[in-house]
């Protein structure tokens, strides 16, 4: 599993294949013993928690990145190479 960015202690991954479960475009976030699967573009959980203050900044870094998500999402669930996203700055 990828990692595609990292922020504010904030580890950002995508699955390879990874479009089974949830039906639809998603990434997989942790943040120290939290971990949350959220969907792209809408920034709505899936499954898991996470603090609220860092579910803004999720939140908010899937907003500036979406077609970026879309783009390297495609990409996963066909199983090739995606590319890291920017930080939250």
């Amino acid at each position: 599993m990828p990692v595609i960015s990292m922020f504010y202690g904030i580890i950002i991954r995508l699955f390879y294949f990874d479009n089974q479960q949830h039906h639809c475009p998603h990434i997989h976030v942790h943040y120290q013993d939290e971990s949350a699967v959220i969907e792209i573009p809408s920034g709505k959980v899936l499954e898991g928690k996470l603090k609220s203050s860092k579910m803004k900044l999720v939140q908010a870094w899937i907003e500036i990145h979406q077609d970026e998500l879309m783009a390297d999402w495609e990409l996963a669930v066909n199983g090739d190479e995606i590319f890291k996203i920017d930080p939250l700055k």
